[in-house]
């Protein structure tokens, strides 16, 4: 039960990092298209920050911390059982 809950967990940070990829991305090349005077989203970027992209960076920190800290404590405990 634990490694599938684990092995979920994980699932959803791999998919909340390609979103914070995707975030990353799209402020690249919307901030390009503004300075070419090309409209690539840059304004509906910035209304999605606040919403939308801080949580997800901020589950994604939270979370890897969070599964460095599980793995560090199960390498732990099976290493105190050897």
């Amino acid at each position: 039960m634990k490694e599938q809950f684990l092995k979920w967990i994980n699932l959803a940070l791999v998919a909340d990092f390609f979103l914070v990829l995707f975030a990353f991305f799209w402020l690249a090349i919307a901030v390009a298209g503004h300075v070419l005077h090309l409209p690539l989203g840059l304004d509906l970027w910035y209304k999605l920050w606040q919403p939308v992209f801080t949580p997800a960076i901020g589950i994604l920190m939270a979370g890897t911390i969070i599964s460095g800290l599980a793995s560090w404590v199960t390498k732990r405990l099976n290493s105190a059982e050897n």
